[in-house]
């Protein structure tokens, strides 16, 4: 299978306590990410975000611009 892209949706704008308004990444979150070899801690990483963005809240956006991001690049959302 295909490397999970980067949960990154191409906003980068951390304006919501140092949380990017468009996939609630830090910056140290995206650099921990792109280290991430395996699918396995790249799925949880995804799964941990969701979570992230679920207690932050107002990201409703971001799991359909992520399924075309995956899709785009023909792998499956660990959605």
């Amino acid at each position: 299978m295909s490397k999970i892209p980067s949960p990154c949706i191409g906003v980068c704008k951390f304006k919501r306590e140092g949380h990017c308004i468009g996939c609630s990444m830090t910056k140290t979150q995206k650099s921990m990410f792109k280290k991430l070899k395996k699918e396995t801690h790249q799925m949880a990483f995804v799964d941990l975000l969701m979570h992230q963005q679920n207690d932050l809240g107002k990201y409703r956006h971001w799991p359909d611009a992520y399924r075309k991001r995956c899709a785009k690049k023909g792998v499956k959302p660990p959605l």
